[in-house]
């Protein structure tokens, strides 16, 4: 079946299961909080143990595993579905967690925490792809969107809630007891993730020999090759992510040190970013699907873009805080808009090897972005280098256009929420 994405939905198609989507943002609001408390605090452990060199080490231990074994997730979560997946990897995280805390309660050294990072990252990597699925498989087409953006609210507000409270947690008592506070939300997600996932059966084998999963892990790879649809939305979310992320956190405090405002000033224009990317995704859960789709890719992707440049020029710390509102407030819409449009590009049984490939981009996006730009800052300065971001990201709506007068491969429709609901979805 195919349908012109541009058109307004149905209101005559079936409705999404709100139960088991709010299950699904219960489970991930209580796991994400818990894997961000626990990112604060091994990363402080560990400044206390061995310093910069013991941080450099456990965080490759816990991205280099995770980036590795998002490739093989999304093979499993096409192989098995996502509740074999899901509920064995969380499971298996869950004991490693509870071990995690008995072994470092009593230990001096840095290879505990660079042995449990080593061990959660790879499950993260395995089980990201098949979260990444659910969603598709809970809400129909047309109302994906909405679910992807009220998804989009529990992942901006995880860190804010999560960093602070690993923080407190380990100066307070040590940290052992964030793994246990991580355990616990883990616990909550492993309980959600078993109701949600009820009625989801292992895909049928088809007839004929099958590819390996070695073979089988690049699957993401050749989809981007072979759909141009995908491969434009793939480009589209790329560009934001690897724009975004040195403006944020490096551009920023150059800035507003540069110019004598304070750390302040900061602090206020990243709570403004939030505060207004919060609004519009809360917008965005109840009305994305009476939202025309070049609008929420397009129009928000180019304001995107250009209040990422303005906020280069802005005069004062108030109208800095102001404008990163309003960037705030199109991240919102065309985040969840562009997570949307990439899963509805998918070709049916391929969503778990796109969304590793898409979760790959993302990770890969964020040290790139700050070797590239960091780098080009020495000859551009930081105004011009922010404003060479800035323009990178209007690649994005650009590759969103292409992507929307591209050739569309649908996935097969949704059944009703009443029936097994088949597999899709969004994030750890």
């Amino acid at each position: 079946m195919t349908t012109n994405p541009t058109a307004p939905p149905s209101e005559a198609g079936p409705a999404p299961d709100w139960r088991r989507i709010g299950s699904f943002v219960t489970g991930q609001a209580a796991v994400q909080c818990g894997s961000f408390a626990l990112i604060i605090a091994m990363n402080w452990t560990a400044v206390q143990l061995g310093g910069r060199s013991a941080v450099t080490l456990v965080i490759l231990a816990s991205t280099l595993p995770r980036a590795l074994m998002l490739l093989f997730g999304g093979a499993l979560a096409d192989a098995l579905g996502p509740r074999a997946v899901l509920l064995r990897a969380t499971a298996t995280r869950l004991v490693v967690l509870v071990i995690g805390a008995l072994v470092t309660a009593g230990a001096h050294s840095i290879w505990p925490l660079i042995a449990v990072a080593v061990v959660e990252g790879s499950l993260l990597g395995l089980t990201g792809p098949a979260s990444g699925v659910l969603l598709t498989r809970l809400a129909p087409q047309e109302h994906l969107g909405r679910a992807n953006s009220l998804f989009s609210m529990v992942m901006r507000l995880a860190p804010i809630a999560g960093s602070p409270l690993g923080a407190w947690l380990v100066v307070a008592g040590s940290l052992s007891g964030v793994m246990l506070v991580s355990a616990a939300g883990c616990a909550v997600w492993l309980v959600c993730a078993f109701q949600v996932t009820r009625g989801m059966t292992r895909p049928e084998r088809g007839t004929g020999p099958r590819p390996s999963l070695f073979r089988r892990s690049g699957d993401g790879l050749l989809l981007l090759g072979a759909h141009p649809r995908l491969r434009w939305m793939f480009i589209a979310c790329f560009c934001m992510d690897f724009a975004f992320l040195w403006p944020a956190e490096v551009a920023l405090p150059l800035r507003a040190s540069g110019e004598g405002w304070g750390i302040g000033s900061v602090a206020a224009a990243l709570t403004a970013f939030s505060a207004g990317a919060l609004a519009s995704a809360a917008a965005g859960a109840a009305l994305a699907h009476r939202i025309p789709v070049p609008v929420k890719l397009i129009v928000t992707g180019t304001g995107l873009a250009v209040g990422m440049g303005s906020m280069a020029l802005v005069p004062s710390p108030a109208v800095l805080a102001v404008t990163a509102c309003a960037v705030g407030l199109f991240s919102g819409l065309n985040g969840p808009a562009l997570v949307t449009a990439y899963q509805q590009a998918v070709p049916e049984g391929k969503l778990g090897a796109a969304m590793s490939t898409f979760s790959l981009s993302s990770i890969g996006a964020a040290p790139l972005s700050l070797a590239v730009f960091s780098s080009l800052s020495a000859p551009l300065g930081v105004t011009g280098t922010w404003l060479l971001c800035a323009s990178v990201a209007l690649f994005s709506p650009v590759a969103a256009t292409l992507a929307l007068r591209a050739p569309l491969t649908r996935m097969a429709p949704t059944p009703k929420a009443s029936a097994a609901p088949e597999p899709t979805a969004t994030a750890v």
